[in-house]
Parts: structure tokens; C-alpha cells; sequence
């Protein structure tokens, strides 16, 4: 099929071309997709019935299979069928400051991380543009709620999916579309260290976060495959050439796991290697996965980690915990509805 919800409106223009059409049909539709993002071809009452037979499945939707909404604080996790049977996660969190959708990059994840469900049952295939903003439409679709910011944290590594993720950030950004500004948009990475020198040199305007974990290669490594590949020397050099590239500040994500990474010399050793760095520390409790034998940082544990941290005038924040009642760990829901075989 042609998928044309990847397609930016000149791409658009010049394939209805292609087909005997008049260029304002494109925009007709673009609208249609991207603005009122129809669950329905047969909504788009202004496209004459003979050009939505022709189109009729190179349009890509995704379908709700399942929603969790948490008791504690109105989160919404959802998990959406493919065109292909593959499901996604996607994550709805309301704040006062306006509503965030974390979404998926790819179906499964290839890089091994190893206190993450994600990547349980490997990478199975990446995400197209469509599919990636087929999730925020949906979840605006369904909880008539306007999404603001946007994360693409969920499953996968967006890194790994490069040329769809700019695609992506491409279209959602568009003022044709949704237009939701680049500085609304948080990209996180494990950290392929080519692929973030290439998205240094796109120069764009989101937030970038690095998945680090970890203060020294030797702990980082027991947590995260990649690190075998790419030291911390080499990627603390890209984060810092991004930085210089873009003059965004870079963000990088610490979880927190019991025993692991949670040690006050673990926060002494973290606060030398970002000293002088234009940088903020993203403290993250992480979630327990049934699978793996990782517990929660303590409470304590993490305020005297985050403590630390600014005692040395580092940049440092904990993330809150949002839907910790529906399964809120990346994968969590996914793996169990492939587990149930359905």
C-alpha cells in the first residue's frame, strides 16, 4: 500500500497529481488527516466517493484494544492494533500545565535494556510517521482532550527509527497539521552515538534526552547493551556537540534501581562527569517488571541521590510517578495482551 498520512502536503500534492487530480484535493485531505483527524475515510464529506475508493487503504488508523485510566492521578494507558495485528502502548498524562501523550517508536525494542519490558521478545519492526501520530490523534479522538506536549519515550528506540522519527516530527509540527511546537516534543535515546550527531545536524528545536543510568561504563554495561558499544567518554563528546549545535540543553534520564545505581557514590561520581554541562538530571524511580530482578529505588535513596546532586549545583528534578496502579512500566500492558494470545 501507499501510505499516504506519512506524506508531507507537497509529497501529497504531487501523488493525487499523479493520479488525475487537482491539486486542492490534496489539501482537502491533508485537513481531513491531520487537522481533523477522521477515524473514518467516509467522514471526509467534501472528497468525492470515487477518489475515496481509490485512497480507501492507503490510509493508515490505528484501533483502541485496550485503555487503563488510573485512579490516582487520570492517566491513560492505551494499547492500539496496527493494520498489520501488531499492538503499540501509547500514555495519556494530564497536567496542570496541559496534557502530555508519550508514545512508541517501534514495535518492540532491540536494545536490550535490561530493566525495561520493552524489550522483552526483541524489536519486531519500526513505526511509520502515520503510526506514530496515529497514537496522538487517537488519544485525542478519545479522550476529546488537546494534546501539548509530546514524548516519544514509550516502546522502542527512536534513534533506531531515524528517518521515520524526523518524518515524524516533520508532520506534527507542521502548521498544516496539528502544529505542535518542536519545543513541545522530547525525544529520548539510549544513546547510538552516530545518530545523535546526525540529528545535531537537523538542528531542530526539541528537547533531546539521553538514557544514562549510569556514571561509569562498568555499571552501565550490566544495565544497557549499548554501553558495550559505545562508551560513556563517547557519548558525554555527542551530548556536548549537540548542545553546541543547537544551543538545546540536554536532558539526561538517570533510573534509579535499588543496590544498582542508587548510591550516594554514585551521585558524587555523576555530578563530576556532567560538571559545566548545560544539562538536567531527570530522576526516574523505576518500575518493577515481574520479569527482572530490579527493585525500586527507596525514598530516601532518591532524595539523598537528588540531594547530592544539587549540593553540587546540578540541574536535577524526580520525575513523578504517573499510573502506577495500570501497569505504567513501558511494555507492561503489550506483553500481556500477547501473552493472553490474542
Amino acid at each position: 500500500m501507499t501510505d499516504i498520512k506519512s506524506m508531507n502536503l507537497e509529497e501529497l500534492r504531487e501523488y493525487l497529481k499523479g493520479m488525475g487530480e487537482k491539486p486542492f484535493r490534496a489539501d482537502q485531505l491533508y485537513e481531513w488527516m491531520h487537522k481533523k483527524h477522521v477515524r473514518s475515510i467516509d467522514e471526509m464529506t467534501n472528497i468525492s466517493k470515487s477518489l475515496r475508493n481509490r485512497i480507501s487503504g492507503d490510509i493508515i488508523f490505528v484501533e483502541m484494544v485496550d485503555r487503563l485510566i488510573s485512579k490516582v492521578d487520570g492517566t491513560n494507558k492505551f494499547l492500539f492494533k496496527l493494520n498489520d495485528g501488531h499492538v503499540v502502548e501509547s500514555v495519556f498524562m494530564p497536567y496542570e500545565h496541559g496534557n502530555s501523550v508519550c508514545i512508541s517508536s517501534q514495535v518492540g525494542c532491540r536494545m536490550g535494556c535490561t530493566f525495561c519490558a520493552s524489550t522483552i521478545g526483541g524489536l519486531t519492526r519500526n513505526l511509520e510517521p502515520s503510526e506514530m501520530l496515529e497514537q496522538i490523534y487517537a488519544i485525542e479522538d478519545i479522550t476529546e482532550e488537546r494534546v501539548s506536549n509530546i514524548v516519544v519515550m514509550g516502546t522502542g528506540e527512536p534513534l533506531d527509527n531515524f528517518d521515520n522519527l524526523l518524518k515524524f516530527i516533520e508532520l506534527i509540527s507542521s502548521k498544516n497539521g496539528l502544529g505542535i511546537s518542536q519545543r513541545n516534543i522530547t525525544v529520548s535515546s539510549c544513546g547510538i552515538v552516530p545518530r545523535i550527531y546526525e540529528l545535531a545536524y537537523k538542528k531542530l528545536q526539541i528537547t533531546f534526552a539521553i538514557s544514562l543510568h549510569a556514571p561509569n561504563d562498568e555499571a552501565r554495561r550490566k544495565l544497557m547493551p549499548v554501553a558495550k558499544t559505545y562508551s560513556i567518554a563517547e557519548l558525554m563528546a555527542a551530548a556536548k556537540y549537540y548542545f553546541e549545535a543547537t544551543g538545546r540543553r540536554i536532558t539526561f534520564e538517570y533510573s534509579l534501581v535499588a543496590g544498582e545505581n542508587d548510591s550516594e557514590e554514585y551521585a558524587n561520581e555523576l555530578s563530576r562527569l556532567v560538571k559545566g554541562m548545560n544539562c538536567h538530571i531527570n530522576l526516574i524511580p523505576v518500575n518493577p517488571i515481574k520479569e527482572r530482578k530490579y527493585e525500586r529505588a527507596t525514598r530516601d535513596s532518591v532524595e539523598k541521590f537528588k540531594f547530592i546532586l544539587e549540593k553540587n549545583r546540578i540541574n536535577v528534578t524526580i520525575r513523578r510517578g504517573m499510573g502506577r496502579d495500570i501497569d505504567a512500566a513501558c511494555g507492561q500492558l503489550r506483553k500481556k495482551y500477547m501473552e493472553a494470545g490474542k
